[in-house]
């Protein structure tokens, strides 16, 4: 019996992702947060999730561990997306990619003088895209967590991270500067699952778009 695996990332994602699948009508069979099982059961016969990091739901759809998955487009740009069918951008986890610094630090002014400034980041590709097509030169220094620690301890200029409320930017006496773009979650599949699982995946597709349009309009 065919089966369908399908990837989903820990944390803020995972939390407005069920209600989709539930609208959707597939319901895991136990709480991912109390559950010690890495392969999850769902209410549907052959369907089951794996609950894996953000950066990691990629890597297990383009190797076919995962038939689909669901992740935030930074971490698919990071990830470089490379053949992966990403056919629902699903509106979840909406946030904004920027550039940020202290509130004191003069952007515009090393912007005109076009100074060399340090970026710390842990979205090194995209951070590397975008001060390139500005023409801008750029030290990148890669972090894992805590971005606005670098700027007030002098380790970097600036950082590119994603912002939601700003709260934390504001706690810490910070600015958006430039905005990179808008964040959202998409849904992406494995290709060969596209083809080899098509009448579990397309009904997949199917139910997300609707459930996630639903949710638009709710």
């Amino acid at each position: 019996m065919s089966s369908l695996t399908i990837a989903l990332a820990k944390g803020r994602i995972l939390d407005e992702t069920l209600p989709l699948f539930a609208h959707a009508g597939i319901v895991l069979a136990e709480d991912p947060e109390t559950s010690r099982k890495l392969i999850l059961s769902t209410n549907r016969p052959g369907v089951n999730f794996v609950v894996v990091r953000p950066t990691d739901v990629p890597t297990y759809v383009q190797y076919g561990a995962a038939d689909a998955g669901i992740v935030g487009k930074d971490v698919l740009l990071e990830h470089g997306g490379d053949g992966l069918y990403q056919p629902l951008d699903l509106g979840l986890g909406r946030c904004r990619l920027v550039v940020a610094t202290k509130r004191s630090f003069d952007w515009t002014g090393a912007v005109q003088r076009g100074a060399r400034i340090r970026v710390a980041t842990k979205y090194v590709r995209t951070a590397r895209e975008h001060f390139a097509q500005k023409g801008m030169h750029v030290d990148l220094i890669k972090l894992y967590g805590s971005m606005e620690l670098a700027p007030l301890v002098g380790l970097a200029d600036v950082i590119v991270d994603l912002v939601s409320t700003g709260n934390t930017l504001r706690a810490n006496d910070m600015v958006a500067v430039e905005d990179i773009m808008s964040i959202t979650s998409r849904l992406i599949v494995n290709p060969g699952a596209l083809k080899l699982k098509r009448v579990w995946v397309q009904p997949l597709v199917d139910a997300l778009a609707h459930a996630a349009s639903a949710g638009e309009g709710a």
